[in-house]
């Protein structure tokens, strides 16, 4: 019915897609307010963003925070309550937030404040909230933000990339004696995991290792928000590493991706989808992974585990709670994780504190698996005293599965994890996944700017006089144009160099331009 602001531009085709996601497309017969997420491919080619510090939020925000460039978060809050006035007897609504940002219960609890005002008040009520926003600060990673809107503030800290994997949030911020007192949230983005896998927790193994294998899963489950609650668990197991495939916490029947995901005629792609219409056990049961879940219920004791069941035993019509599919774990199950679990249930831990135990788990898992690798990709770099001033840097050397292979014997995830099992099948696997992939370049691209960091300063270090006295002018000439192609480049790509460094290049530069004849002179400062 209405965009706002009015400004902001969408493609038919998303305008449409966005519809029909912002809608429960199975019957629920449940009345009420519910709310859950989506995540939408953009359409019709990249748009400049009113953002122009994606750039430095993107370096400085954790991998799993960065803003998408070629995605949008959807955040719904759904009203169904009855109404004889209307056609169909209910009043049927949707509130949706669009973002670039991956900031689940940020956003979700500003919908909270704001659907139940607008179904009431209607647009002046989004036009008000919408200049509030506007007045926001941008997000800036370490920061805490005080974010006030329809009288309340809200009070988030956004996260950095050098916070300590696993610390948990400053508890306690400076209250700047507001009034009122700000509505702190705990986490930007993180859910209630424990919550989010009490059914499965006793596979919570089997999941991490699909994950990590970046492995086709179809989560279908009886809502949209059970749906989309379980895809961003399983995508946030992973942290810190990133998971680099595509995933849908919501899809229906009507996505544009529709064909591309229920085709037989190749293998379905790497991406976790959420689905709830029936239809799709039909359309997807080639899928290799389903995961099928019930109604989330959070009870006094361990919710009833699913089991894991062949893909033949998956039926179209009533299909059970249960993984089906034929995958065998490359580890052993942690049964410590499930008995801590188990104990807290019986003393009545909070779930925020299970979820805790829960992600500090996945993280040690995560650690034992990515730290042989980080190990073995730092071995990679040249020696620093192989830096020179007038040679280009050496080449990172490349990266040899079986050499990485060989370092796991005396420095491998045996160290630093008790779990037994072929962790050499589990890397070999990993190895073809795109979160490898992800991984790889992510590490390639930080340690080749290290490399052009550390020769800009070996540059610094040097005697360019005594380096000019037996040169031609050409050679000169070819340094002058060569140094300032570096100085460019460590600008734009924002390199790890300290501004002092980049003034003294800048000074050599004229010291060498100054050096030569004046015809040079005028052609370089032309330049």
């Amino acid at each position: 019915q209405l965009v706002y602001p009015y400004d902001f531009r969408l493609t038919e085709k998303e305008k449409t897609s966005i519809c029909y996601l912002s809608f429960p497309d199975s019957y629920s017969g449940g009345l009420g307010d519910t709310q859950f997420s989506f995540r939408l491919r953009q359409s019709g080619g990249q748009r400049t963003t009113h953002y122009e510090d994606d750039g430095e939020y993107n370096r400085e925000a954790p991998l799993t925070l960065q803003r998408e460039s070629a995605h949008y978060f959807g955040y719904v809050y759904f009203r169904q309550v009855k109404d004889s006035s209307m056609k169909r007897g209910y009043f049927q609504k949707s509130l949706v937030l669009v973002s670039r940002l991956p900031y689940v219960n940020l956003f979700q609890s500003l919908l909270q404040l704001i659907a139940p005002e607008y179904f009431d008040k209607l647009e002046p009520c989004l036009e008000a909230v919408c200049n509030e926003i506007d007045q926001w600060p941008p997000p800036v990673p370490g920061q805490t933000l005080n974010l006030p809107v329809m009288g309340v503030v809200i009070q988030v800290r956004i996260p950095s990339r050098v916070d300590k994997p696993g610390s948990s949030p400053v508890k306690q911020f400076n209250q700047e004696n507001l009034l009122p007192a700000p509505l702190v949230l705990p986490t930007i983005h993180e859910l209630d995991l424990f919550r989010c896998f009490q059914p499965v927790l006793i596979h919570i193994q089997m999941l991490w290792e699909l994950m990590l294998l970046g492995e086709p899963i179809v989560v279908m489950a009886p809502s949209p928000t059970v749906s989309s609650e379980m895809v961003l668990a399983l995508t946030s197991c992973l942290a810190p590493l990133r998971y680099c495939c595509d995933y849908r916490p919501y899809f229906t029947i009507h996505d544009s991706e529709f064909k591309e995901y229920t085709t037989r005629t190749q293998a379905p792609p790497n991406i976790v989808v959420g689905v709830t219409n029936p239809f799709f056990i039909k359309t997807l049961q080639h899928w290799p992974h389903i995961l099928r879940v019930g109604e989330l219920r959070m009870s006094g004791d361990l919710p009833k585990q699913v089991k894991v069941k062949k893909l033949a035993k998956l039926k179209t019509l009533d299909t059970k709670p249960g993984i089906y599919t034929s995958y065998k774990t490359f580890l052993h199950k942690d049964k410590s994780l499930i008995k801590r679990l188990l104990k807290g249930i019986q003393r009545k831990r909070p779930s925020e504190v299970q979820s805790a135990l829960l992600r500090r788990h996945l993280l040690e898992l995560t650690q034992s698996f990515i730290i042989p690798l980080e190990h073995y990709i730092a071995s990679l770099m040249p020696l620093q005293r192989a830096i020179t001033p007038w040679k280009n840097p050496p080449q990172i050397r490349p990266f040899r599965q079986e050499d990485f292979m060989k370092t796991l014997e005396h420095a491998g995830p045996q160290l630093t994890c008790v779990l037994k099992g072929d962790w050499l099948g589990l890397y070999r696997r990993f190895f073809k996944s795109p979160n490898f992939d992800g991984w790889y370049r992510q590490r390639h691209k930080e340690m080749t700017q290290k490399l052009e960091a550390l020769h800009l300063e070996a540059i610094c270090e040097a005697n360019i006089v005594a380096w000019m006295k037996d040169k031609s002018e050409v050679e000169i000439v070819d340094l002058v144009l060569k140094l300032r192609e570096k100085l460019v480049r460590a600008r734009c790509q924002h390199l790890p160099v300290k501004e002092e460094t980049l003034q003294r290049v800048g000074l050599y530069i004229e010291t060498i331009i100054g050096s030569l004849p004046e015809d040079l002179q005028a052609v370089l400062h032309h330049h």
